[in-house]
């Protein structure tokens, strides 16, 4: 059970929890250089359904999803580029789904923090 999970029941607080720090791999950065903190605040028991909060500093990097992830922008800016060359800017309050099979790139434009939520097949 983790700190913000009681009776089954998981708060989105982050106060006092040290964050999973991390990075794209360097081979798929394209520009910057993107760190990334993350809190993931829930796991199912078979480890397929996991969320979170998660945020990034600004830098540009390829992504190839191979789970589907709901997300919902809390602070900054970020545009994510479809393999096609199709752009999608996301602020804060924007929610969205990026499904399993997706490719392109994640640019943080400014520090980007979004609650997320991942199915893995």
């Amino acid at each position: 059970m983790s700190a913000t999970e009681k009776s089954g029941f998981v708060l989105f607080d982050i106060t006092g929890l040290k964050p999973e720090a991390g990075a794209p791999a360097p081979e798929r950065i394209v520009s910057g250089t993107p760190t990334n903190n993350s809190w993931n605040l829930y796991t199912s028991a078979d480890n397929r359904f996991f969320s979170g909060i998660w945020e990034s500093e600004p830098g540009c990097w390829k992504i190839i999803y191979d789970e589907d992830e709901f997300c919902h922008i809390l602070e900054g800016e970020s545009i994510i580029t479809d393999k096609n060359g199709e752009s999608f800017t996301v602020r804060a309050g924007d929610a969205f789904v990026i499904p399993r099979g997706f490719e392109g790139t994640w640019h943080v434009v400014t520090r980007t923090r979004k609650q997320y939520v991942i199915y893995a097949v």
